[in-house]
């Protein structure tokens, strides 16, 4: 069995295991942050599979950056990045999603993400969930820092941190 992790640009038919990447992360990472109600429901999974089938169709998504992790095979991280959404802010891109199962944390596919979704030179922003500090420690060691925003989304207190 080949346990290496590789990155590639993530195509149409990623979007489904994408989604479970994606709910399973959110259940690992933010039980305790967000509300069960929204972790458990039974839709979240159609929801995240039609969001991801979406970004790799649709003509509106054609500046995100979308990557995907593999490892033996299977899809075990995911991240997308693009132009900023952030009014008036010094940065032009900016991190939208960077997921990997808990069970590869350290083994370098954030890492690997990463650098497949943003320009390793360019000024980029993110939200990260606050507390989560085990993602703000990697964002830290990836040159981000927080840059005094905050906000809730989803009943998720958050900070904005910056790479410049």
């Amino acid at each position: 069995m080949d346990s290496v992790i590789r990155v590639r640009s993530a195509v149409e038919q990623d979007a489904p295991a994408m989604a479970r990447v994606h709910v399973d992360s959110w259940r690992e990472t933010y039980r305790g942050l967000m509300a069960d109600t929204v972790l458990d429901d039974p839709a979240l999974l159609d929801q995240r599979g039609r969001f991801w089938a979406a970004v790799l169709t649709d003509p509106s998504y054609a500046m995100q950056r979308v990557a995907i992790a593999e490892r033996d095979s299977e899809v075990v991280g995911i991240a997308m990045a693009g132009p900023s959404r952030e009014p008036e802010v010094e940065w032009s891109q900016q991190l939208f999603v960077l997921y990997t199962y808990a069970a590869i944390h350290g083994l370098g596919a954030g890492a690997a993400l990463l650098g497949a979704v943003v320009e390793p030179a360019s000024v980029v922003g993110l939200w990260v969930a606050d507390p989560n500090p085990r993602a703000q420690a990697f964002y830290r060691k990836h040159g981000f820092l927080p840059d005094g925003a905050s906000s809730t989304e989803d009943g998720i207190q958050e900070i904005r941190m910056v790479r410049r």
